[in-house]
């Protein structure tokens, strides 16, 4: 695992500082984390892991459905937002730190957008950070409970990531250097409109712009919004990764998605509709 990476991560069971022993991490307490042969580790604390985690043909299923680049309009957005204000020139030392990574799709581009950058993707499902601790040669991947304290020292973060992932707020804002900044990206009412009632995916939650407001806390306070809205003109295979990559995946039998596939046309135009939030935690006067 990249030496940097392990710097910025701390004992779920302890809060101490980590360092690399072999195949395992393990803190000044004598905690041992072994470190998989994919290259993550585990760093889920006691109570930790109570929450659906994606499977490992969601997680496949995203990584084609990205790979496609049917979102590269949203990756350009969210570069963008996290170097806003930055010199484009100038090589940052900050950690990145994705919260709900998935195959560190994001990740990756920021952190090719950033020479210097360190980046750790957080995620609750092993399949996801296995593909994660591939996804740069400057990120590292970790199995953790976002809900639960992030395994990150205090402090430790430059930028934070959350791309359709819940959020803690109180937690980011603790991993948050003071000028820290964090980028959120939500689905808007209209995402994926063509596809919910067709495949029974669940729909955006009205209030789902408040309850960021309130899952930010102090950092709501000085958060932007930009809306982006881009058509996709998807195949029948690339509609059934895009329904079975999110958490509408499973709520169809085989057979009935197989019927509403074939019903569609060779192609099918669907919508993309997010908002990408960006706010910064205060400096300490």
């Amino acid at each position: 695992m990249d030496k940097a990476a392990v710097e910025l991560l701390i004992c779920p069971h302890c809060g101490g500082e980590l360092r690399e022993n072999g195949a395992s991490l393990i803190c000044s307490k004598g905690h041992t984390m072994n470190i998989a042969r994919q290259g993550y580790v585990s760093l889920l604390g006691r109570d930790s892991g109570t929450h659906t985690a994606d499977s490992a043909e969601m997680v496949a299923a995203r990584a084609r459905f990205l790979e496609s680049g049917r979102f590269q309009p949203l990756v350009e957005a969210l570069v963008a937002s996290a170097n806003s204000g930055r010199d484009a020139t100038a090589e940052s030392t900050g950690a990145v730190i994705d919260l709900g990574c998935g195959t560190g799709y994001y990740l990756s581009a920021v952190l090719e957008a950033r020479p210097g950058s360190t980046g750790i993707g957080i995620d609750n499902s092993k399949f996801a950070a296995r593909r994660a601790a591939r996804c740069h040669e400057r990120a590292g991947a970790v199995v953790a409970d976002i809900w639960d304290e992030i395994p990150v020292k205090d402090g430790a973060a430059e930028l934070v990531l959350n791309v359709f992932a819940p959020r803690n707020g109180e937690e980011i804002e603790r991993i948050l250097a003071p000028g820290g900044r964090l980028v959120v990206v939500t689905p808007q009412a209209g995402h994926l409109a063509e596809l919910i009632e067709r495949f029974g995916m669940i729909s955006v939650d009205p209030d789902k712009e408040e309850r960021l407001g309130r899952s930010l806390g102090p950092l709501a306070g000085a958060a932007e919004s930009r809306e982006l809205e881009w058509s996709m003109s998807l195949s029948r295979s690339e509609v059934r990764d895009l329904v079975e990559m999110g958490p509408s995946a499973g709520r169809m039998e085989a057979a009935e998605m197989e019927t509403a596939l074939q019903e569609l046309e060779e192609e099918t135009v669907v919508t993309a509709a997010v908002t990408v939030t960006t706010t910064t935690k205060e400096e300490r006067q």
